[in-house]
């Protein structure tokens, strides 16, 4: 399976650090978020990913080089105008040749075992797997209602089935698996979210399913989360050590 790790945003609730610093290359423990990610794929046996880019999109391209300093190969799409999610991989979708997808924010810190992920996906038998979290402030980051025995999305932001049955209140921790044929109606070079094609998928009964991160998530959205990932660092409550060893540390510079 490959993995794309969407960096295009403007990092506009950080600002001005972002506005000569890309959101992705914010140092976490002196270590670039988006290297956090990188090496989380490797060591869960991912060795293609593709970037997209826009805002500062070269600042990432020269500091990331082709992947091999990562035993990686990474590859761009680049976005003139910025696509959203919905539209960004629509754009890289030939990169994909048919085949499911894992999906990550280059702004997150996370910490999740993929492989475990993608069994779960694949012996699903799903169209689509989302990594939700439980979160008493759940509504504000986007309510998902999952059916409780057998995972199934039912709703996202109130949006897919009606159907009444018991369900748990999560949060979309901006991870997920896609097959491309979900993105067949997704307009090319349009700005869009990729939450559309999946509740179209919910409302036509395809299986959407909801799969729960119990270890460390933060989204270094915000000033204030920025400096609380900080803190987890220093107090181990995230180990970069875990994924690399000391020598190939990625410095900004």
């Amino acid at each position: 399976m490959k993995a794309m790790i969407l960096a295009a945003g403007l990092g506009t609730r950080l600002r001005p650090l972002t506005y000569t610093i890309p959101k992705p290359l914010l140092p976490v423990g002196g270590v670039p978020l988006i290297v956090w990610n990188l090496l989380l794929l490797r060591r869960h046996g991912f060795r293609q990913v593709l970037i997209n880019l826009h805002h500062l999109g070269p600042m990432i391209e020269q500091a990331l080089g082709t992947g091999s300093k990562f035993g990686m190969r990474i590859i761009y799409s680049h976005e003139p105008v910025i696509l959203g999610t919905g539209g960004g991989i629509k754009q890289a979708e030939p990169h994909f040749a048919g085949e499911p997808v894992l999906i990550l924010n280059g702004d997150t810190l996370v910490e999740l075992d993929l492989e475990a992920l993608c069994d779960f996906h694949r012996t699903s038998h799903a169209a689509a797997t989302l990594v939700l979290r439980e979160d008493s402030d759940a509504v504000s980051w986007g309510l998902v209602e999952v059916e409780e025995k057998e995972r199934k999305i039912l709703r996202i932001t109130g949006k897919g089935l009606a159907d009444s049955v018991p369900t748990m209140s999560r949060m979309f921790a901006g991870i997920h698996i896609l097959h491309p044929r979900l993105l067949r109606q997704v307009p090319k070079g349009v700005a869009s979210s990729i939450i559309d094609p999946y509740v179209k998928a919910i409302e036509r009964g395809e299986p959407v399913l909801g799969y729960d991160l119990l270890g460390y998530w933060s989204d270094i959205g915000t000033a204030e989360r920025y400096a609380q990932a900080e803190r987890d660092v220093r107090a181990g409550r995230i180990r970069l050590e875990a994924r690399q060893s000391a020598e190939s540390r990625v410095p900004l510079t």
